[in-house]
């Protein structure tokens, strides 16, 4: 390989492993479960339905 392609492939390793710490709250069954029953978030938090609004 290349020295550019050894400098790109550390690069992308480095981004892979620094999000990697983040990837548990997408893939984690708790939010995952609310997301499948259709719940609402904003800005990635639960937003609760105003008592007017039915199911």
């Amino acid at each position: 390989m290349t020295m550019l392609a050894n400098a790109t492939l550390l690069v992308v390793f480095k981004l892979i492993e620094s999000a990697r710490a983040r990837w548990w709250a997408v893939n984690a069954p708790h939010p995952v479960a609310l997301v499948w029953a259709c719940t609402c978030f904003k800005r990635g938090r639960l937003v609760e339905r105003p008592e007017g609004i039915a199911a």
